[in-house]
């Protein structure tokens, strides 16, 4: 009598609790499938794969705390055996070039279905020195086809506007009707996408890249008349 396969046990890194919910259900209704650990942030996240070591991690892409990026790397520092699988709702090239070098093993728009979802899971499982990747068709075919121009979303363009008139991340917040947590991780994404470093190096980034424009400098005032 053969021994059964032990089951594929998986991580759900989201911060919305139905979202992580609703994910859960679609997998444990599935035969050799289990959900180990749930997060809503990438601090959480990275402890709790730490401590349970799952087959498979399920990560959105815009969870609070670090860049979607150096969360996987941490993770794969963590847990080499685990493979992560993004989800999102963005489609741009540049993010999911960065994310493939990082080493995830799959790459989804949250608008894929039920089938692909489950697919992804079970086919990121292979054999050792074995690679198979698991990317959306317009993820896939945007890296291919796009020269290299950085595309930001109108929100990370508004913030990236407000960022390049000094605005700090609690007045933008403000302006916009995000928390501050929220900002930092649209600039968290716009660093990844433009490859800065810092505040000013983004602005100056999409300043060349024309994808904000540049404060204007306030009008000099005519000197009183004596």
């Amino acid at each position: 009598m053969t021994t059964p396969a032990p089951p594929i046990t998986i991580a759900l890194v989201d911060d919305h609790d139905l979202v992580r919910a609703g994910f859960k259900e679609i997998i444990e209704a599935e035969p050799g499938l289990t959900v180990v650990a749930d997060a809503g942030d990438s601090a959480q996240a990275v402890a709790v794969i730490a401590d349970k070591r799952p087959d498979v991690v399920l990560l959105d892409v815009e969870i609070p705390g670090d860049s979607v990026t150096a969360t996987v790397r941490k993770i794969h520092e963590l847990s080499p055996r685990s493979q992560v699988i993004i989800l999102s709702m963005y489609d741009g090239p540049e993010l999911l070039r960065s994310l493939l070098e990082a080493g995830i093993r799959g790459y989804l728009l949250k608008s894929a279905s039920r089938e692909e979802l489950l697919l992804a899971i079970r086919g990121s499982i292979v054999p050792d020195g074995q690679v198979r990747l698991s990317v959306s068709s317009a993820s896939l075919a945007a890296v291919q086809s796009d020269p290299g121009q950085p595309r930001l979303s109108q929100r990370e363009r508004q913030v990236l506007q407000l960022v390049a008139e000094a605005l700090s991340n609690v007045q933008i917040g403000h302006r916009l009707g995000l928390t501050e947590a929220t900002v930092k991780r649209h600039l968290s994404n716009i660093y990844v996408k433009l490859d800065a470093v810092s505040r000013i190096d983004a602005v100056n980034r999409a300043v060349t890249l024309s994808l904000i424009t540049p404060k204007k400098a306030a009008p000099r005032q005519a000197p009183r008349p004596q």
